[in-house]
């Protein structure tokens, strides 16, 4: 067996015992050989070397005796097996201590749980001890190989019967305790489930197993009442998942694709029959869920609180499992089942979204969703534009035109319908936000997403204050990013160009009158170029909003205040990614402020790079530009954003620099030079906006930014309105 020695215990044993009596006969010599030299006045060398032989044969004997104690203990509770020879018997065990000790403790801890399958609480809680070894590998190797997925699916099931028996007799104390019990016992079985079907960890268990478990998934489990589907047991282990380590794309093509698939061979006809008659789409729900449970077996839950209201399905249980990994997600996801004429996304929004309507609980598909398609790679491109497109086709014939101009939604249940997807369209959408400006300035399409596809999802995902400050905090940081990238700094040339990551040809198209370099005239040309592409996508996030907005009848106030934060925490203030230049190119009064390392985030995707920038900004300056907060209306915090990133723009890229500061009020120091932001009040900051337009020639570039920004044709096209004046860009 590799990894593991053949002993014969009775030699073993006089080994080791010979060697621990050698150890101290060494030590006793080599003390008694150093008095001698010592007393004679000769060297003691020979007595040192002789005392650290003594020491090596000591520590190898205790070695020796640890083995011996794993040797013994294996051989009593029959963990390893002999196997005879013509040399004799031996017996088997790992070479590495460690890896002894977790296959002992792995063997015990899969007979605490038979035990424990059958009703033995005791075991139970024996079972209970070992849980804190489910992340070591070997204890989970052998702890799975002992129950095996059979083991596995009826443990959890005895969990939930042995509690529902609790409940019904009325036993709170025993009820609280198998509930604390069971939800560590199925955390435990999580972690090492993941660990145990993952071809990448050395607990994984086989191909075959993974097959067991499909087998046992499918197969009735109980007896007389208490009979159960395998999944609905092992969906609670699922629904126990901490996310560490994520379940592997493995386990999610075999099992969890089989579950989706195995739960519509099963209600299918009922719910074609629920369409027909307007009944409820049930799903098929957990064991936990069909027992009235509540959340009692659901790790984090209070334990002995029985709601009996709270339920989740198994299917819900897989979704959660999913969200840790992309590539479990992707692999639930993007995929067709045999026989299938949609993708599972596709089936979970249309054929099966009622079941999770039913629930009410979104946050498992929703937190998976936002996993399978905020990625920058082409899966996850791919799942948000077909996301998009399901909640496009779902919603676009649920709005009309109202008497005034404005959007109307004329079919509400289709409406709420898809609602609770707002958050992860929203998410979608702003992984992805440079898509709006592809679809809108270039036609372009997104997968199968056009502008029109776009503007129906944007209603949806702008329809909650939460995915409204999604989208437009990655379209601050898209603006933000876009003017470090797409802008060069003052003083470009075919010198510094590699140096700043340019090339020749770049360097070319920057340099708008062809004498080799980059001068203001050209920076600025280019600065214009960007906002007024960035003020477009603004507009449209924002109208879409508006309308959105009005259709359901409510004021933007709550969207207004989230952002005045935005703007209140300063983003758009700070040095943006590529803020390398200043310093070099724009040296002098500000290169104080720069090299604050905000060019490492320019790869981040952007929704992550507008929680970094923010957090940021909000531990650096929290009071920062208090007059903010009096901001009455959306297209005006949009304004203060667009002002803060052009005039940061125009800092970083070298426009300020040679200006003139005497005098001004966000200046220190003799020679002058600009105070960091953190430390100027708001008049001050307000001061050194207002100083940046006049003196770095962007009144403009801002004018130009706020009169497109104010336009709506693009929304009143793509939704077919006729956005009156008075709802119109705050004319």
């Amino acid at each position: 067996m590799s990894g593991f020695s053949g002993v014969k215990q009775v030699e073993f044993d006089t080994m080791t015992s010979k060697h621990t009596q050698a150890a101290g006969q060494l030590a006793e010599l080599a003390q008694k050989l150093h008095r001698e030299l010592q007393g004679a006045g000769l060297d003691t060398a020979p007595a040192a070397r002789l005392r650290e032989l003594a020491q090596r044969v000591t520590k190898q004997a205790e070695d020796l005796r640890r083995r011996q104690k794993l040797v013994h203990e294996l051989q009593r509770q029959k963990v390893t097996f002999g196997r005879s020879t013509p040399a004799g018997s031996f017996l088997e065990m790992p070479d590495r201590l460690d890896d002894a000790q977790d296959l002992l403790d792995g063997t015990l801890a899969g007979r605490a749980a038979a035990k424990a399958t059958d009703g033995d609480e005791k075991a139970l809680a024996e079972l209970e001890k070992y849980a804190s070894r489910a992340g070591d590998s070997e204890f989970v190797k052998a702890f799975l190989g002992t129950i095996g997925a059979r083991g596995v699916t009826r443990m959890s099931g005895s969990l939930a019967t042995m509690l529902r028996d609790a409940v019904t007799r009325g036993d709170s104390a025993r009820q609280k305790r198998l509930s604390a019990s069971g939800q560590n016992v199925l955390r435990m079985l999580s972690t090492s489930l993941a660990k145990g079907t993952n071809p990448k960890d050395p607990a994984y268990q086989g191909d075959d197993f993974l097959k067991d478990l499909v087998k046992e998934g499918r197969a009735q489990h109980g007896t007389g009442a208490g009979r159960h589907l395998g999944y609905q047991a092992q969906a609670l282990i699922w629904r126990a998942h901490d996310g560490k380590p994520p379940y592997s794309k493995d386990f999610m093509e075999v099992v969890g694709r089989d579950a989706i698939v195995h739960e519509y061979e099963q209600r299918k006809n009922a719910w074609a029959a629920s369409k027909d008659y307007g009944w409820s789409q049930l799903p098929i729900l957990d064991l936990a869920g069909s027992l009235g449970l509540g959340t009692l077996l659901r790790p984090g839950a209070p334990a002995g609180e029985l709601n009996a209201k709270d339920r989740s399905s198994m299917v819900e249980d897989l979704f959660h499992a999913a969200k840790s990994s992309r590539e479990a997600s992707h692999a639930l996801l993007n995929h067709t089942p045999a026989g299938w004429k949609q993708s599972v996304l596709d089936y979970l929004l249309t054929t099966r979204w009622g079941a999770s309507q039913y629930l009410a609980d979104y946050s498992p598909i929703n937190d998976m969703l936002i996993t399978a398609t905020t990625g920058q790679d082409t899966t996850s491109k791919a799942l948000a534009g077909s996301l998009m497109k399901i909640v496009s086709d779902g919603v676009s014939t649920a709005f009309g035109q109202d008497a005034s101009g404005n959007l109307e939604i004329r079919d509400r249940t289709a409406f709420d319908r898809h609602l609770p997807l707002s958050d992860p369209v929203a998410r979608a959408i702003a992984a992805h936000v440079d898509e709006i400006s592809n679809l809108l300035l270039h036609q372009g399409t997104f997968g199968g997403v056009a502008a029109k596809d776009m503007a129906y999802a944007l209603v949806v995902a702008t329809s909650t204050d939460k995915g409204f400050e999604a989208v437009v905090r990655a379209q601050t940081e898209h603006m933000r990013a876009a003017l470090a990238r797409e802008v060069p700094p003052v003083g470009l040339n075919a010198s510094n160009a590699e140096k700043f990551g340019f090339t020749k040809a770049q360097l070319e198209q920057f340099d708008m009158d062809q004498n080799g370099q980059v001068d203001r005239k050209d920076v600025l040309q280019f600065l214009t170029d960007r906002a007024l592409a960035e003020a477009r996508a603004f507009s449209f996030i924002v109208e879409v909003r508006q309308q959105a907005s009005i259709a359901q009848g409510l004021d933007n106030k709550k969207a207004d205040e989230a952002l005045e934060t935005m703007v209140r925490d300063a983003i758009g203030l700070l040095p943006v990614p590529g803020a390398k230049h200043v310093g070099s190119l724009a040296a002098g009064a500000f290169a104080e402020i720069a090299g604050k390392g905000y060019e490492k985030l320019a790869g981040v995707a952007y929704d992550e790079l507008s929680r970094q920038v923010a957090k940021h900004a909000s531990e650096q300056t929290p009071s920062l530009d208090e007059v903010h907060r009096n901001l009455a209306e959306n297209r005006l915090a949009v304004d203060r954003l667009a002002e803060q990133l052009l005039s940061t723009a125009l800092l970083s890229k070298g426009m300020l620099d040679g200006l003139d500061l005497e005098g001004e009020s966000f200046v220190v120091g003799n020679p002058p030079r600009l105070k960091p932001f953190a430390d100027m009040s708001p008049e001050e900051y307000s001061s050194f906006l207002k100083w940046s337009r006049k003196a770095g020639g962007s009144e403009d570039l801002y004018t130009s930014f706020r009169n497109t920004f104010r336009t709506t044709s693009d929304v009143q096209d793509l939704l077919g309105l006729k956005i009156p004046s008075d709802s119109a860009g705050g004319k």
